[in-house]
């Protein structure tokens, strides 16, 4: 899986080894307008990939320093994707900062207590 270079949004790719969570690690800011354009299809694709390898994956949001409302939208997608792929999901963020925490919260009620999504803040 290769890293993702969208306008000032980075995602690394991390956790290489087997077993373990297929990490995204989200820095810069995400503000394109549509970033749907790119997100949709990178994340499908590295959701499919954690599908095949039977992995969960993990996006890591601390380093991010800014993201809009179009990109809780495709991160929303990538929720169902997963779901419907039953990858477990882990989104990752960083509780101090006030605009994630915020985002992230509105985000729990896509939790279905079947445990392949998990929302923590550290």
């Amino acid at each position: 899986m290769e890293n993702l270079v969208f306008g000032d949004l980075t995602i690394v790719v991390g956790g290489s080894s087997v077993g373990e969570p297929i990490q995204l690690l989200w820095r810069g800011k995400s503000n394109d307008r549509q970033p749907g354009k790119a997100l949709d299809p990178y994340l499908g694709a590295v959701l499919q990939e954690a599908s095949a390898q039977a992995r969960p994956v993990e996006m890591r949001f601390e380093a991010l320093e800014h993201f809009n409302s179009s990109t809780l939208t495709a991160i929303i997608g990538a929720v169902q994707k997963a779901r419907h792929l039953r990858v477990p999901l882990a989104l990752v963020f960083d509780k101090a900062l006030k605009w994630q925490k915020l985002g992230f919260d509105a985000l729990r009620v896509l939790s279905k207590g079947d445990g392949l999504l998990d929302i923590r803040g550290i």
